[in-house]
């Protein structure tokens, strides 16, 4: 997935300004596909110039000012079908977590385990979100979805909901199996610390 990709994919719920992109990118799909503010806009103006957007200024405050408002074109229909027909490209994997882990008796003491405290608490933090976001798409009060359910029929809408469930679900029993994974690191550090056992006489 590009960043490219997941515009598209927010804009097709309907238009948006630069500002309410950005604002709805980090409440939706920014929770699977993370980009700051510094490269949606400039990525805005590429897909505008490409014509995958058109757009549009729409009134702003009280003193006539105006903002721009994007919305897919035609191409930019074709751009999101054809960016979900191509099977998905698997890249090697670069986990620091993993390999700081690797090596742990490097570690200062106390410092390894400090790490792993730090792994569980982000994904804890991590899990809770995605608790709070699967249970406002099941009850349909999340923001973005709303807008999306008005563009299908409501046959359609259940499913819908389901696929943004299922994405999210995949995301939350990463976070558990980090959590757990952490967790074990904790026991192996324990198990080393321990003293061991004086032999029987």
């Amino acid at each position: 997935m590009t960043l490219r990709s997941a515009l598209l994919a927010l804009l097709s719920s309907g238009p948006l300004t630069g500002y309410d992109v950005a604002k709805h990118f980090s409440s939706s799909v920014g929770h699977v596909w993370h980009a700051p503010d510094s490269q949606i806009y400039p990525e805005l103006r590429k897909m505008l110039a490409e014509g995958l957007l058109s757009s549009q200024s729409v009134p702003w405050g009280t003193r006539g000012a105006t903002k721009t408002e994007y919305a897919l074109t035609p191409d930019g229909e074709d751009a999101l079908r054809e960016w979900q027909s191509q099977p998905l490209a698997y890249v090697r994997d670069r986990d620091p977590a993993r390999l700081k882990a690797a090596y742990f008796e490097w570690a200062p003491p106390g410092v390894a385990a400090q790490q792993l405290r730090a792994h569980i608490a982000h994904y804890e933090e991590q899990r809770l979100q995605t608790l709070h976001m699967i249970e406002a798409l099941e009850r349909r009060v999340h923001p973005t979805l709303a807008r999306r359910l008005g563009r299908y029929a409501e046959e359609e809408r259940e499913q819908v909901v389901r696929f943004k469930v299922f994405a999210y679900e995949g995301q939350l029993a990463r976070a558990e199996q980090e959590i757990a994974w952490a967790k074990r690191g904790l026991q192996i550090l324990g198990e080393a610390e321990r003293p061991e056992s004086p032999d029987p006489l």
